[in-house]
């Protein structure tokens, strides 16, 4: 369980900082496109500095360890069928329980 509330917690940091971040990772014009379906503006942006991509990557990197070691876990191999199905769902909504306590 430890390994999936740090993968909920890793997916959350790294959402928060690409929020956070400009749009583009290298410094491009703004732009604005009226030709599509919709209408697509972007502002200017100076990129992300190198200790910005350094952290983005730290957490992709991190992210995917972790739902490797969650995904892979022996214990998916000890559960069959419906109760694999059940046990995951439980797993993935774990945080959402303790969050209420």
């Amino acid at each position: 369980m430890a390994g999936q509330e740090e993968l909920h917690q890793v997916r959350a940091e790294l959402s928060a900082l690409l929020k956070r971040l400009p749009w583009s990772v290298e410094p491009l014009d703004g732009f604005s496109d009226t030709r599509g379906w919709r209408k697509v503006e972007r502002p200017a942006s100076p990129g992300w500095t190198a200790d910005e991509q350094a952290e983005v990557e730290k957490l992709r990197r991190r992210e995917h360890e972790l739902a490797v070691f969650v995904s892979g876990h022996r214990f998916w191999a000890e559960v069959t069928g419906a109760d694999r199905v059940d046990a995951r769902t439980r797993l993935k909504h774990a945080h959402n329980s303790t969050d209420e306590s």
